[in-house]
């Protein structure tokens, strides 16, 4: 028989992919790492998350980031997957300063960063969380809101359709339980533990990325193909 080399997924973003907010689990990404590792054949998953990443951070080590994830001779990643805007959609200084990457900028520079993407292997692009305005501002200095998280998700989502790539909405979801700020940690902006596992849930079942690691349907018969 002979063995095949498992897919390798590069997991690009910010502080929610690198799992902060939750010490026992590691975040939903780790959590999706310890799953495949355990299937047969299951693809090897690289995080790369960086606390405080935006959009322009990301790009500026992208391809870099992807190219030393080849793990054999001659050999790259088969798969990227990217979680990032929170950072760009905080205002500075104040709730009404402006915003650390511009709706306008952000949607370009997105466009620009999925092409570059999409010449290195597959690309699949993640929705935001919710955040808790009350507990603003974040650090003394950033304002997280939910209108501009919403329309940030908006800017993944169209750049998304523009260039063809899977994107999975997460912010509509985790709003429509009741209990979505029990998700958060105090600072009203990091998933908790059990924020990190509703994220990890809805990631596990995404039809798209399923498809992708050749995982089968099986595990997303009970959600919606988004």
């Amino acid at each position: 028989m002979v063995m095949t080399n498992p897919k390798k997924l590069v997991v690009l973003g910010d502080s929610g992919v690198q799992g902060w907010g939750d010490p026992l689990e590691g975040g939903w990404c780790e959590r999706l790492r310890r799953d495949w590792m355990g299937r047969s054949n299951g693809p090897v998953l690289y995080n790369l998350g960086v606390r405080g990443d935006g959009l322009e951070r990301l790009a500026a080590r992208l391809v870099d980031e992807v190219g030393r994830r080849g793990e054999l001779r001659r050999q790259s990643p088969q798969g990227i997957l990217i979680g990032i805007g929170h950072n760009d959609a905080a205002r500075v200084g104040r709730a009404d300063g402006r915003q650390q990457l511009d709706p306008e900028g952000f949607l370009f520079g997105l466009k620009r960063l999925l092409a570059t993407a999409k010449a290195l292997a597959p690309v699949h692009v993640l929705g935001l969380a919710p955040v808790d305005e009350a507990a603003m501002p974040y650090a003394e200095v950033l304002w997280y809101q939910l209108d501009d998280i919403r329309r940030y998700e908006a800017l993944l989502e169209e750049a998304c359709l523009d260039a063809d790539v899977p994107f999975l909405p997460l912010l509509d979801g985790l709003l429509a339980n009741p209990n979505w700020r029990q998700w958060l940690c105090g600072d009203g902006l990091h998933l908790n533990t059990e924020g990190h596992r509703q994220v990890y849930e809805r990631i596990s079942h995404w039809p798209a990325l399923l498809q992708w690691a050749d995982q089968g349907p099986a595990a997303a018969a009970n959600h919606p193909n988004r």
